[in-house]
């Protein structure tokens, strides 16, 4: 099977990898052009673009791209690589079967993200109740992860329980992990009593920096679907690798411009 056909098979499952193709080789370049190289998010590679560091630098760029999930044009020295990247809608893992986490649900589905529901507590922690969700997981922190085949780099965690008990087993597991965003909901005060907890169980403080804490952006909402909107804005934000400020205030790009 060719690495295209392989790549193409990728993306149907619902996997996730990256297909460097050569699509630009000026006079003295040490690759082909229309030389290809798989990257997959295993590490597993297959082809090659006809250099040995050529081929270093392309699993590079793949490496990022396969994460931030977007496809890309790099330069190369004399070579312009294209990095084709296919990967499954990011995660949001939601703790807490709480009103506001039915309507985070649905704005992160809204979003076309994957929200996963996870509670201890099966009387609350229901599909009637979170229509919306991808699954809902019924489980401590340590086993609910370990259902949803951990975490990985495109998982977005929200912790809404208002439980120590919840908060710290979840936070804990997050904060050993790769996730590049962390939200916990609750007052200052409460933030302050739970940044204490940590400390004294042994988290690093620097690791603490990681929560973003009070959850969400300053958007000034009450309802539970204004609450919802600050999260899901502060999420998506931290993925673009942006603050949220107003764009009328922004003097960059409005997009950025991958190919």
């Amino acid at each position: 099977m060719s690495l295209q056909s392989q790549f193409a098979s990728i993306g149907k499952d619902g996997g996730r990898a990256a297909l460097v193709t050569v699509v630009r080789a000026d006079d003295g370049a040490p690759a082909s052009l229309g030389a290809r190289l798989l990257v997959r998010a295993d590490g597993e590679r297959e082809g090659s673009l006809g250099d040995q560091e050529l081929d270093r630098c392309a699993v590079e760029h793949a490496e990022e791209l396969l994460w931030a999930q977007r496809s890309e044009l790099r330069e190369e020295g004399d070579a312009g690589l294209f990095v084709d990247v296919v990967a499954p809608p990011p995660r949001l893992v939601v703790f807490g079967a709480v009103d506001f986490a039915a309507a985070l649900c649905r704005m992160a589905r809204a979003a076309g993200w994957r929200p996963y529901l996870i509670d201890p507590r099966s009387r609350f922690a229901t599909v009637e109740r979170f229509p919306d969700a991808e699954e809902v997981v019924v489980g401590w922190p340590e086993e609910a992860f370990q259902r949803i085949g951990g975490i990985d780099r495109a998982t977005y965690i929200a912790v809404l329980t208002h439980d120590p008990k919840l908060d710290d087993a979840a936070l804990t597991i997050a904060l050993a992990s790769e996730a590049p965003y962390i939200g916990a909901m609750g007052s200052r005060r409460a933030q302050t009593k739970r940044r204490e907890r940590l400390l004294a169980a042994g988290v690093a403080e620097e690791e603490l920096e990681r929560v973003a804490a009070p959850i969400g952006l300053d958007l000034g909402g009450l309802t539970a679907e204004e609450t919802a909107l600050s999260i899901m804005s502060e999420v998506v934000a931290v993925r673009n690798d942006r603050e949220g400020g107003r764009l009328s205030r922004s003097s960059g790009r409005i997009h950025e411009v991958g190919a």
